[in-house]
């Protein structure tokens, strides 16, 4: 059972990122935005639990560095178990709206950690827009192929996975296997040795390139 505080906090702090997921767009075209998908463990567990090995998700700290950078950031705490395919679906409907209000396709990143990668596969696939931008981190295996076959690549991917992590590896089979148009394809191996840890970790080693790629600089240069 929680403290009064501590309930007290968890509960604002939630309802803070429930609020967030249905932000007005600005009328700015330049303006980016950024939708953020969490992992599992985050689904599952309290924001200020620890995970045995990986430690404390940065959940708060991830949004603010993206937000310090000035994009609307789309974001919430999932239900535990929920559904990828399903709630897939409810961020089209909220990418439709952003794009129904005259935003740019290309203004869109939708950047998914883990499980939160996968359902971010499945905004690409259902969504089928090739100039939305999708950063997928840390949630590709081999046998995903055979397991998952309704994913489809669609748009500008990054994907961005750790040398020690095997829940993450290269997707170039995925991009190779999917029927849908892929305007920009790049990936990026990271060498931190935290295993799936390393997408826990506000770190400016996958942040930083998630920025460029939500900017546009598919070089990342």
């Amino acid at each position: 059972m929680k403290k009064p505080f501590q309930l007290l906090t968890f509960l604002l702090i939630t309802l803070s990122c429930f609020m967030s997921f249905g932000q007005t767009p600005t009328k700015n075209t330049d303006q980016a935005y950024i939708f953020f998908l969490h992992n599992r463990f985050i689904e599952e567990h309290d924001l200020n639990e620890a995970h045995p090995e990986y430690g404390r998700a940065e959940y708060n700290e991830i949004l603010n560095s993206f937000k310090a950078d000035n994009f609307i950031v789309y974001s919430e705490k999932r239900k535990k178990n929920t559904n990828a395919a399903e709630y897939a679906e409810k961020v089209v409907r909220q990418i439709h709206k952003l794009l129904k209000k005259g935003v740019k396709p290309n203004k869109i990143t939708v950047i998914g950690t883990s499980m939160g990668g996968y359902i971010a596969q499945y905004v690409s696939t259902y969504l089928a827009n090739p100039e939305v931008n999708f950063v997928f981190i840390g949630c590709f295996r081999d046998i995903d192929i055979e397991e998952i076959p309704d994913i489809n690549f669609c748009g500008n991917i990054l994907t961005i996975y750790e040398k020690s992590d095997v829940f993450g590896v290269s997707a170039i089979r995925r991009k190779e296997t999917s029927k849908l148009k892929v305007n920009h394809f790049r990936e990026i191996e990271l060498n931190t040795n935290l295993k799936h840890g390393f997408l826990y970790k506000a770190s400016d080693e996958w942040i930083v390139p998630c920025k460029k790629w939500a900017n546009g600089n598919y070089d990342l240069n």
